[in-house]
């Protein structure tokens, strides 16, 4: 496993600068005060969220009878879709759609931070057994704190970077995200059609 794609994967997947806007305008809705500690609170959440995919991936593959092949292929499927919204945006409504007051869990932690491409990700990496786990576990955690960073930044990089930066940033990402999740889908189907 090579730490450093896989953590560059996780970070890509995670879109800390896609996500800026919407953290920032569903934050408005808490009081100021609060902000700071509830955005690090969902990041810890996220984290949280992170580290038990890594350490259940397995068996819950095992459980639920998924083979390595059906996620990557599902986990492309997903990561295609997630970045092709990203360079081909639909209407700014993920922020009106939340539920409001405080947000607890739904929808910094999960879907924005701990979302299914990246779960899909650390669900296949982690199917290769605990060997791999503390390199993944260094991987996703650099990756977070990456993202963690970023986020705790919001309010000075959005004004440093610009909406169009952010922008220019999240197109980006997007397009980057769009080769990653055709790999994946291509291994998966590589290895399903290889072993029959």
């Amino acid at each position: 496993m090579d730490i450093v794609s896989v953590t560059v994967t996780l970070f890509l997947v995670m879109d800390p600068f896609g996500n800026m806007p919407i953290f920032l305008s569903i934050l408005e809705r808490v009081p100021p005060e609060r902000r700071r500690s509830v955005l690090i609170r969902e990041l810890l959440f996220a984290l949280a969220i992170i580290v038990g995919c890594i350490l259940l991936g397995k068996y819950v593959m095992s459980i639920l009878g998924l083979r390595r092949e059906a996620v990557s292929i599902a986990g492309g499927i997903v990561l295609f879709l997630i970045a092709l919204r990203m360079v081909f945006p639909r209407r700014a409504a993920d922020a009106d759609e939340t539920p409001e007051g405080e947000p607890f869990l739904v929808p910094l932690a999960i879907p924005l931070v701990a979302g299914p491409s990246t779960l899909a990700v650390l669900l296949l990496l982690s199917s290769a057994g605990p060997s791999v786990w503390p390199q993944l576990l260094l991987a996703a955690t650099v990756a977070w704190s990456g993202s963690f960073i970023l986020l705790v930044s919001a309010t000075f990089l959005s004004r440093f970077l610009t909406r169009r930066g952010l922008i220019a940033m999240e197109r980006l990402m997007g397009m980057i995200l769009i080769a990653l999740s055709v790999q994946l889908l291509l291994d998966g189907l590589g290895n399903y059609l290889g072993k029959s």
